[in-house]
């Protein structure tokens, strides 16, 4: 349950933590979509200790909570989220740092980051993941997955907050990794540790070098505005699902699937989120009928 929209940040959170947090602030800006509502309290913490506070306090007020990376796979509508959005894209949670054959990330962390840091240091694990947009938390808990493998498969453990705000740390078996998913979505992923396997560097570059023009030439031209809506099914790329389906540059309002990459969902000037729910309704209805695959999302819609 949410609290109700007249509460005050002062009301919310001590005074200790007031100056990290906004009230009403844009979220448009920080998401790869571009379009939505503001957040009625963003905290962008300093401190990972920091954490843990807002979030206890938010819910001894009854304030919803989300956490925010880099913003390429969320959806947030016209109205807005009326709760405490937690950024994770600061200096604090976003670190890379190598020891040995482990990488130990922060959740914040770009995807594309770690891997081209680890290539350069001679680790092989996360090169086949270059070029995928979000955050290095976000992929974990969706255990993205490239060229046949994913990324649950490198990871050690994860330090994390439990849905009460206390610190733990599990192991990737813990974390219940299967087909682009885990079992981490009742908890605020702050760390990751990732165990590697020692490579020469010129090899991984110019395998990462070729994964990354690849991907780009599958991708749309404006980079800015898109997201991919959907987790491809085992059998089959939800790219080649969409052209078999004869829905290649479908379009709805001012959202349309990419024409020659539509696996991807554009989002044009003045394009809203009503818009894009219905064009993703309507593709997961024609996928349905005509092959009996039920897509699922691979957006966090707020």
């Amino acid at each position: 349950m949410s609290a109700p929209s007249t509460l005050a940040l002062a009301d919310v959170f001590p005074t200790e933590l007031q100056h990290l947090v906004g009230e009403n602030q844009p979220l448009n800006e920080r998401l790869w979509l571009g379009i939505g509502g503001p957040a009625r309290f963003l905290a962008e913490p300093v401190e990972v200790g920091q954490i843990a506070k807002l979030m206890q306090a938010a819910r001894q007020h009854e304030v919803a909570i989300r956490i925010l990376g880099h913003g390429s796979n969320v959806l947030v509508r016209e109205a807005g989220f009326d709760g405490l959005v937690i950024s994770l894209a600061g200096p604090a949670t976003s670190g890379l740092e190598i020891d040995g054959n482990c990488l130990r990330a922060g959740a914040g962390a770009k995807l594309t980051h770690a891997a081209i840091k680890t290539v350069g240091e001679g680790l092989g694990g996360l090169e086949h993941l270059v070029g995928i947009p979000g955050s290095v938390g976000g992929a974990v808990v969706g255990n993205a997955s490239a060229e046949g493998r994913d990324i649950g498969s490198v990871v050690r453990s994860i330090d994390v907050l439990d849905e009460s705000g206390q610190a733990k740390t599990i192991s990737a078996e813990e974390a219940g990794f299967s087909h682009r998913n885990s079992t981490l979505d009742g908890f605020v992923v702050l760390n990751i540790e990732f165990e590697l396997e020692p490579k020469e560097v010129d090899g991984l570059t110019k395998r990462m070098q070729k994964l990354w023009i690849h991907r780009g030439q599958r991708r749309p031209a404006d980079t800015a505005r898109i997201v991919m809506p959907f987790i491809d099914p085992d059998s089959i790329s939800t790219r080649d699902l969409i052209i078999n389906t004869g829905l290649s540059g479908l379009r709805e309002g001012d959202v349309s699937l990419d024409l020659s990459a539509p696996q991807y969902l554009v989002t044009h000037e003045n394009a809203t989120s009503d818009q894009c729910l219905r064009l993703i309704d309507r593709v997961r209805e024609q996928v349905l009928l005509q092959t009996g695959i039920d897509l699922q999302l691979n957006l966090q819609i707020w």
